[in-house]
């Protein structure tokens, strides 16, 4: 027979063990969880319609948005405070090394293609630039508008990132490989809309934004802050013969990389175990999530496959 003290205490361990249960934490999975995403405010309308449609999908599950300039989503992700990001590159060396330090193995997954769209407003008529003439406006031997073929404006050139720490900048800077700034007329609005009030407001003005916040052509938000914007066509030709020579930064061109300034769309996870974060991920590189980031007007990386059979 159990005494009385032997039962008490068996009690109190099982008790005890209970209570350890409870406070463990459970784990997120694909189809259920609640996570933290950080991305560039470059990608802030494909960020919210991607988590959107997926919550539609598992409804068990929350995304957490958080938008910040590109270097500072990467260092949420790398703080633990994020578990993925979605940003226009992947880690560099110095980066890695923070996961590194935790035995954190990471992944970077590219997305789809998007495009720095350059925007400018509407009561300027010159919308066609060439890549040279694009990078003479960073290494300072074009300032004016009047140095422009087929400009109707004179007076100085202002450019407009949304911010100094911002994809949009790094990616243009890297381009042409520019490492200072001293001496050009740059000018920042906080965010990628507020480049493009500023563009609508600033006839001198050239606009840099991912293309993302314009490329729904469905979308009401987009026709919105495409109103009484010009986006820019670019050509890598020197010369260009006529207007098919030039880019603007939509679906096709970049699909096809016509467009000069496209780049990558990249996932970044810290992720260790199969969770919430890789379940959206799996979701946009296959057939259902490639259609919805088409219909963003992006390239997504693996295009649906549209092959019609006729017998």
């Amino acid at each position: 027979m159990i005494s009385k003290t032997h039962f008490y205490s068996f009690l109190f361990a099982f008790g005890i063990s209970l209570s350890g249960c409870k406070d463990e934490k459970k784990l997120d999975s694909p189809s259920q969880g609640q996570i933290t995403v950080a991305a560039d405010e470059s990608y802030q309308p494909l960020t919210e319609e991607i988590t959107r449609t997926y919550q539609l999908l598992y409804p068990r599950t929350k995304f957490d948005l958080v938008f910040k300039p590109e270097r500072e989503a990467i260092r949420l992700m790398l703080e633990d405070k994020a578990r993925i990001c979605i940003v226009s590159r992947k880690l560099s060396a110095n980066e890695q090394r923070g996961l590194d330090q935790h035995k954190i193995v990471g992944s970077a997954t590219r997305i789809a293609t998007d495009g720095v769209a350059l925007i400018i407003s509407k009561q300027n008529t010159d919308s066609l630039m060439t890549m040279r003439e694009l990078q003479g406006l960073f290494t300072k031997q074009i300032t004016q508008w009047g140095q422009l073929k087929g400009s109707n404006l004179s007076g100085a050139i202002t450019l407009v990132f949304d911010n100094p720490n911002s994809s949009n900048l790094d990616y243009v800077l890297t381009k042409f490989g520019v490492k200072r700034l001293d001496g050009l007329r740059i000018t920042t609005a906080k965010s990628n809309k507020g480049v493009i009030d500023y563009v609508r407001q600033h006839p001198d003005a050239i606009g840099f934004i991912g293309v993302n916040w314009i490329s729904d052509g469905d979308g009401p938000v987009s026709a919105e802050l495409s109103k009484n914007i010009r986006v820019v066509g670019l050509s890598e030709k020197e010369n260009p013969s006529s207007r098919a020579d030039y880019f603007q930064p939509f679906q096709q061109a970049l699909g096809l990389k016509d467009y000069p300034l496209r780049r990558d769309v990249y996932i970044l996870s810290r992720e260790a175990h199969p969770g919430l974060g890789g379940g959206l991920t799996n979701y946009l590189i296959r057939d259902a999530g490639s259609l919805l980031i088409e219909k963003l007007g992006l390239w997504p990386q693996v295009p649906y496959n549209r092959e019609v059979r006729f017998k």
